[in-house]
């Protein structure tokens, strides 16, 4: 119809013809280019019809390690001791592509049971209790094997217990790779990576958010600035050390520009979180380091309190 229309116009008159699709031209430029510098636009929240998963390493204890656990709904913990790196990976990939990773017995399938030991916790609705997980002492291992590894330490699967919720909830299930120093690899317990897994079929991979840089992070308990340079070199070596952003000089949580607003927007793909809700509409770039804003997210929303926000790399 429209290729009708503009062979109609040219033969009426070939100037007008070239007048209207040049004016065309200028005014699809014209919201292309807009698209282009309009302010980042909030990538993911969720309210309160999502669900929370929460993992920390609350205690280490070789050769175990104590982990506290908070959910929304009630959950099971599952640990996985020697995981198989690529089983893990591919259990990841056939999330997106043949099954859902929504129960325990879900990911073992996935994993062809490529794993040495396996410990399961159920976990109550708001329940924060910690729990202790360590292999058992028949085990014999000692360390697992030099860097680059063929088998992670552990991961914690944490799975919604209700099947009822599990058709509620965009989120069923949390991954997270466990690092627990041994013989072999000195660095300190800490996660790794944490994956969050939605019943549509992605999952989303959680980076860490650099608070505003006049915000430093405290150092780790009981951990001395030499364990520290160490721990940085041998996450250099094995490929997952993090520039580190700069610091402002001042120690509190406004915001970098106007100084009186609350920070409250992580910019991606650089995640600073340094603007509050006010100067986050006058930036295209990261008024920290001066990368260009392709997206952001509130961490917190006005209209809801218990909206929460994470920085993620969606897989599909």
């Amino acid at each position: 119809m429209a290729a009708v229309f503009l062979v109609t116009l040219y033969e009426y008159s070939p100037l007008f013809y070239i007048t209207v699709v040049f004016v065309c031209f200028l005014v699809t430029s014209g919201l292309v280019l807009g698209g282009c510098c309009r302010p980042a636009i909030q990538l993911l929240s969720l309210s309160k019809e999502g669900t929370d998963f929460g993992l920390e390493i609350t205690l280490l204890s070789l050769p175990g390690i104590t982990l506290t656990p908070d959910c929304l709904e009630d959950c099971v913990l599952t640990c996985y001791w020697g995981c198989n790196v690529q089983k893990l990976h591919e259990a990841l990939q056939k999330h997106v592509y043949c099954f859902r990773i929504s129960t325990p017995q879900a990911l073992e399938d996935a994993l062809y049971d490529q794993y040495l030991y396996r410990q399961q916790y159920f976990i109550h609705k708001n329940d924060k209790e910690e729990k202790y997980c360590q292999l058992p002492e028949d085990a014999q291992v000692v360390d697992f094997g030099p860097v680059p590894r063929l088998c992670y330490p552990l991961i914690a699967l944490l799975t919604l217990a209700d099947e009822e919720d599990r058709e509620i909830y965009d989120i069923i299930s949390m991954v997270a790779v466990i690092h627990v120093p041994d013989e072999s690899y000195r660095l300190s317990c800490r996660i790794l990576y944490q994956y969050l897994l939605l019943a549509q079929g992605q999952y989303h991979d959680l980076k860490q958010l650099f608070m505003s840089a006049n915000s430093p992070t405290p150092p780790s308990r009981g951990t001395s600035p030499d364990e520290r340079s160490t721990d940085r070199s041998l996450l250099e070596k094995a490929g997952l050390a993090e520039d580190e952003p700069e610091l402002h000089e001042e120690n509190s949580k406004d915001c970098v520009v106007c100084q009186n607003g609350t920070v409250n927007w992580v910019l991606l793909p650089c995640r600073h979180t340094c603007l509050c809700d006010g100067c986050i509409k006058y930036f295209q770039q990261c008024p920290m380091c001066r990368q260009f804003v392709q997206e952001s997210f509130p961490l917190c929303s006005k209209k809801d309190p218990r909206t929460f926000a994470y920085s993620n790399k969606e897989r599909s």
